[in-house]
């Protein structure tokens, strides 16, 4: 145990969203759609891009999709993981892919693009709510608000965030996408 959160090798099984990867967590506690989880420590690459949220987005997908997708000093394609995380405000943004475990600091891909940088994520608590659906700006809002009102409620202290999480293809329907808002418990 570290700081009170579960190491990678204390989580329940890794954790798969529809045959993509994403950062391994244990669940400590579950009201309906929202959860507070316990995370390990894993490995992001990450950009920061300046504008509207849903532009900086794209932008920031792109940049770290061309990187993966084999746009690396070594031309090495690596697997898609999921979600794409998004951080930040007042039109600068961080946007986050979760690289596969299989990976360290050092056996990483140099970019080509000096913009995009790695960092190890420290185990950390987050108060997260669940919701499908298309996630703009109002409904954003929206979910946020629910998910303070609940932490208030419980007595849970929110720390930095919000993280804004998005784990499904654009053309996935409405319906049927997972998206997620997240903070960190202090």
């Amino acid at each position: 145990m570290v700081m009170g959160c579960v190491m990678d090798s204390d989580l329940v099984d890794a954790q798969v969203h529809k045959g993509h990867e994403t950062p391994g967590y244990a669940i400590e506690q579950a009201d309906r759609a929202i959860e507070v989880r316990t995370y390990a420590p894993y490995l992001l690459a990450e950009v920061t891009v300046t504008g509207d949220r849903s532009a900086a987005i794209g932008r920031g997908f792109r940049l770290l999709a061309g990187y993966i997708f084999g746009g690396n000093a070594q031309s090495v394609s690596i697997a898609m993981t999921s979600p794409v995380a998004q951080s930040g405000g007042d039109g600068e943004w961080v946007i986050q892919f979760t690289m596969p475990r299989s990976y360290t600091l050092a056996s990483l891909p140099a970019p080509r693009d000096d913009r995009i940088r790695f960092r190890m994520t420290e185990p950390e608590r987050l108060a997260v709510i669940r919701f499908p659906g298309l996630a703009g700006q109002a409904v954003l809002a929206r979910e946020e608000q629910v998910l303070r009102d609940w932490a208030q409620a419980k007595g849970i202290l929110l720390g930095e965030g919000p993280r804004y999480f998005f784990y499904d293809a654009p053309m996935t329907l409405p319906w049927k996408r997972r998206n997620e808002i997240g903070f960190v418990v202090d």
